[in-house]
């Protein structure tokens, strides 16, 4: 598909994390973008204010009042997530329209370049967000289309310098729905194969071949860096070179000699390519500095020298909601974090332990779909009971109607912890500033990020602090 015959791009879903970032995309290329969500969010006022229409009310008056381009010169891209029953899906399909999911018009925007891809049922994020800082840092001039909002950039989408040009691409590469299956990378990471979305895939050894079938997509000549320990050989086609990497355990890529100095990590990096010495990373976490070990791993294989990494590394500011410190003093830590997966949840704690290990951790979790609740119920039960004391909010629905007997009080009724409790969002700012803890955890994927806010500025007035 040529875009550059294009007047019109029109997104149903416009505000999800990976669709803004094909609309910003779109933007740059001088189309009119505008599009439909369900409900405003922080990130739809950003597109707003870039210039990019969105509305929120399931009409199709609002695009017939917006466009009178000829059908052939408009495209509809949207996510699965759209109910098959929207009015305007139903419309453009109609009316005869060309409609792409999201992961189609990915890939037909990669397939004439150098692509990054970063896979995994967690870590993705922020793996391919260190590695495009990586490239940025070195003048590679790359462009990145991310599930997250970068800190050094305050962005989900970096543009090359040349539009369209010779540049490499870096994308997360989301196995939801398969959608990763239309990626053909040069390079692609695999970070995890731990179950999840068994609402798409039924069993965990679907989803795993479904990994499978993406690794057997790299182009001929090209690499796969899997996290050592995964349950699968990943299947390659003979041209592709296969590496692996860890946190600490003997790999092609691993770290030596890690230590925490003031929050931060400092490790020795061993590679099968160039060894590197004295690297620093400030975003904490012991998982995130795995990811970074395979941003670092990709990078090399790119030509990205040892000196390039280390200073990109050292200025690597993080991702907004991933670890994100929203307050951090001597009376109090605030951090929020996407975590909505059992194996998310656990690495985030024990991080958290690690690094204040004698404080006490208030974790409020808002569990993500119905079936994901009640798939990993003892799960999330066990990963939650790592905490001092639990606040549940409601199920966040997202795409799904209610699964009978499948609730948040179904999760807190598992839990051993004797310091939990169930919360309204109405009343949560209030539960937070009875308790007295240490640390403070929010977690989760669903709207819970608009609660943040306002349990930051509770606590800063709670606790006489500045922004």
């Amino acid at each position: 598909m040529d875009f550059n015959t294009l007047k019109t791009v029109y997104f149903l879903g416009i505000g999800g994390i990976g669709m803004s970032a094909l609309a910003r995309y779109f933007k740059t290329m001088n189309i009119a973008v505008c599009g439909y969500d369900k409900t405003p969010t922080p990130l739809t006022d950003e597109l707003q204010k870039e210039g990019i229409q969105v509305h929120f009310d399931d009409s199709i008056a609002y695009f017939k009042g917006l466009n009178s381009t000829a059908k052939d010169e408009v495209l509809i891209i949207y996510t699965p997530a759209i109910p098959k029953d929207h009015s305007e899906y139903i419309y453009f399909i109609k009316e005869g329209y060309t409609l792409k999911k999201r992961s189609e018009v990915l890939g037909i925007i990669t397939q004439n370049t150098f692509t990054l891809a970063v896979a995994g049922t967690h870590g993705k994020t922020t793996t391919s967000s260190i590695l495009a800082h990586i490239l940025k840092s070195a003048n590679k001039d790359c462009s990145a289309f991310l599930g997250g909002i970068t800190r050094n950039y305050n962005s989900n989408f970096l543009l090359s310098q040349q539009l369209n040009g010779p540049g490499p691409t870096v994308v997360e590469a989301d196995e939801y729905d398969r959608s990763f299956l239309t990626l053909h990378p040069n390079i692609a990471i695999i970070t995890s194969i731990d179950a999840d979305h068994l609402d798409i895939y039924s069993e965990h050894k679907f989803l795993k071949q479904s990994f499978e079938l993406f690794s057997q997509q790299i182009k001929d000549g090209g690499f796969l860096i899997s996290k050592i320990g995964l349950d699968s050989d990943f299947p390659v086609t003979a041209g592709v070179k296969k590496y692996t990497y860890s946190l600490q355990q003997e790999a092609d890529f691993y770290a030596k000699n890690m230590r925490i100095d003031n929050g931060s990590y400092s490790f020795d990096l061993e590679s099968k390519i160039e060894s590197i010495s004295g690297l620093h990373f400030s975003f904490p976490g012991q998982h995130n500095t795995e990811n970074a070990i395979a941003a670092v791993a990709a990078a090399q294989i790119f030509g990205v020298t040892a000196t390039e990494i280390k200073e990109a590394l050292g200025s690597f500011r993080g991702v907004k909601r991933r670890f994100d410190y929203r307050i951090k003093s001597e009376q109090l830590v605030f951090i929020d974090d996407y975590a909505h997966h059992p194996e998310e949840l656990k690495a985030c704690i024990n991080s958290v332990k690690e690094l204040y290990p004698q404080k006490k951790i208030l974790g409020i979790f808002q569990p993500h779909l119905f079936s994901r609740t009640r798939d990993f119920a003892d799960e999330f039960a066990h990963s939650l009971d790592l905490l001092d004391d639990t606040i549940l909010l409601d199920i966040y629905p997202a795409r799904e109607l209610p699964i009978p007997n499948v609730n948040s009080t179904m999760l807190l009724d598992r839990m051993s912890s004797s310091k939990k409790m169930l919360c309204s969002k109405e009343n949560l700012v209030t539960a937070v500033i009875q308790k007295s803890p240490d640390v403070i955890l929010t977690l989760g994927a669903g709207d819970i990020d608009k609660c943040v806010e306002p349990i930051e500025m509770a606590l800063l007035k709670k606790y006489n602090l500045k922004a």
